[in-house]
């Protein structure tokens, strides 16, 4: 299977490293020109450099603005007025008690892990439908359907991407554009390595520190290791390409066999 991106345009929020990083650099490969997003100018402009090193011959957009407010969306739009492929990427995670959550740190997660995507799906979905194609994703968790008990109000976030996604699937009916979720397991990012530390002794190698999060903290996982975002990334290129014109309005796994069901 070839999946042949050429002559469209993408962007992927938060895409200067991790996961979002090597979406970009996916889709870059498969022949689109794709939007690098974060909030910092310098880091947006490394992670270009460091994209196109990657993927000679590539086109990317730096696109340095903070999507978590409405003023990032507009600076967003100005840089890619129209885009044929949206990565709803952008997320930000972290432990603690659920009774210590705060209600500003409620909104911060919802303002940041859900507002944001459906801003900019509310910018260019009517666009794509226009235009007759597009694609819209959303970088769900399978911390949406199993709430962890260290972080709900990131699971909270994530189960509304799930909600927000099915909705846009229906409003974008019969129009030629697909909006998917993609549920994530856990994935082997510098954050992931910074999380799984703070429940993990720091003196501990990484080697034993991933498989004793992963036996305490993930067990349900059938692959027993982290996931690669690379992993992530080949799912994602797919959703975007032709190929996978028929799946719309789904939540498709790459979970490392994380989640047995759709209830927590």
């Amino acid at each position: 299977m070839q999946l042949n991106l050429e002559g469209r345009t993408a962007l992927v929020s938060g895409s200067t490293q991790g996961i979002g990083a090597a979406i970009a650099l996916g889709l870059a490969r498969a022949g689109a020109c794709v939007g690098v997003n974060g909030r910092d100018q310098g880091r947006v402009a490394e992670a270009v450099a460091r994209l196109a090193a990657e993927a000679p011959g590539a086109l990317f957009v730096p696109v340095a603005a903070d999507l978590g407010t409405e003023e990032g969306t507009d600076r967003a739009l100005a840089e890619l007025p129209a885009v044929d492929i949206l990565v709803n990427n952008l997320g930000i995670f972290g432990a603690k008690p659920a009774l210590e959550i705060t209600d500003e740190e409620w909104r911060r997660y919802f303002e940041v892990n859900v507002l944001a995507a459906v801003r900019l799906t509310r910018a260019y979905l009517p666009g794509m439908m226009e235009r007759g194609w597009g694609r819209v994703q959303y970088i769900a968790s399978d911390s949406a359907v199993v709430i962890p008990a260290e972080m709900i109000h990131y699971g909270m976030s994530k189960t509304a991407l799930l909600a927000v996604s099915r909705g846009f699937a229906k409003e974008a009916a019969g129009t030629g554009v697909t909006v998917n979720s993609v549920i994530a397991g856990p994935t082997h990012t510098g954050g992931v390595e910074d999380f799984v530390y703070e429940l993990v002794d720091r003196d501990v190698p990484w080697d034993e520190a991933q498989r004793t999060f992963m036996r305490e903290h993930r067990p349900q996982s059938l692959l027993q290791r982290l996931i690669e975002p690379e992993e992530i990334a080949n799912l994602v290129v797919y959703l975007s390409s032709e190929q996978a014109s028929a799946t719309t309005g789904g939540a498709v796994r790459v979970d490392g066999g994380y989640v047995d069901s759709i209830l927590p």
